[in-house]
């Protein structure tokens, strides 16, 4: 009997922790905020949390006069350059955290996620501001993962994070290391993270795509295998992903890369130029004939390709040196 009631309070207790952490206020905050150790603006100042950053835990809301607060637990900047953090609790104005409580929350972090995307791209925006953005999207998934936005805001977070590694890499000497295992790669995680998650979408198709980078070549030096191996890698993706977003970029990649070899093999290896020739001219063929099907709004593909054919009908130079990465 003992052991009966022993089990049933057991299973009791587990069974209420999980609704517990169901019914948990969870969030993230969309604008920056000096934390209080009061409810009270004059109160002493803790730390400044900053957008996006994670609220695992909201205790409480309590409304002083005019002000509404909330208690919170967050995870806070001790140095932002350098992405290390912590986790306080304190008091911040209540309208700036929103949580899984709060109305159309998914909606409303989208939408600053988008505003401070925005910041990053203009000439003198905000500092940081695409940091906020990568954090504020991954909010959206993490707190709402059965969002419709959610496999976009993924796919953006993961892509933010993609681009601010990728631009990072480049300024090292490793970056121009023509095997691409002698370099540091970018991070795959949260690109395999949106494949897992969603599986068969655009999202899915466009982080394959992202990943690709890690096994290119950073520099030619005026080899041919690595064009060769970059225009496989880029033709296995355009048919592994028929409709994906990138499936004629990806096809105009390999097309590209063919019609650099054209110049690269030179006149003592004609059996490999005239090859590279007809597959450069098939492939751009294709991108100029399917490019608009994949995707109306990308129209650039289909006269890039058509230029890239004219360029080897008329012996035009298409590829210098150290190429510029198309």
């Amino acid at each position: 009997m003992k052991l009966r009631t022993c089990a049933l309070l057991l299973a009791i207790s587990f069974f209420s922790s999980i609704i517990a952490a169901q019914q948990k206020e969870q969030g993230t905050i969309i604008a920056e905020v000096e934390m209080n150790v009061s409810p009270d603006l004059n109160s002493q100042k803790l730390a400044k949390a900053t957008r996006g950053r994670d609220v695992p835990l909201v205790m409480e809301r309590t409304k002083i006069g005019e002000q509404t607060w909330a208690h919170v637990l967050i995870v806070v900047d001790v140095d932002r350059d350098r992405e290390t953090t912590r986790q306080i609790t304190g008091w911040v104005p209540s309208n700036v955290v929103i949580s899984t409580a709060t109305p159309n929350g998914d909606q409303i972090i989208f939408g600053e996620a988008v505003d401070s995307e925005n910041q990053a791209e203009i000439r003198g925006g905000r500092r940081h501001a695409a940091e906020d953005a990568m954090r504020l999207y991954y909010r959206v998934y993490d707190y709402w993962p059965n969002s419709p936005l959610a496999g976009e805001a993924l796919w953006r977070a993961a892509d933010i994070r993609w681009q601010l590694e990728k631009a990072d890499i480049r300024l090292r000497p490793s970056s121009r290391e023509m095997n691409p295992d002698l370099r540091t790669p970018m991070d795959d995680e949260n690109m395999k993270l949106v494949m897992k998650k969603f599986p068969h979408t655009k999202f899915a198709d466009l982080a394959a795509y992202n990943m690709i980078d890690n096994k290119l070549c950073g520099s030619w030096k005026g080899e041919t295998k690595c064009p060769e191996k970059e225009s496989e890698l880029y033709e296995k993706y355009a048919r592994e992903h028929p409709q994906s977003p990138k499936a004629a970029e990806a096809l105009f990649n390999a097309a590209w890369r063919q019609a650099a070899l054209v110049q690269m093999y030179g006149a003592q290896h004609d059996k490999e130029r005239d090859k590279a020739r007809k597959k450069a001219m098939d492939l751009a063929q294709e991108v100029a004939a399917k490019a608009p099907a994949v995707d109306p709004k990308l129209v650039d593909w289909k006269p890039r390709a058509t230029e890239l054919i004219y360029a080897l009908q008329q012996g035009i130079p298409t590829y210098t040196a150290e190429p510029d990465r198309k």
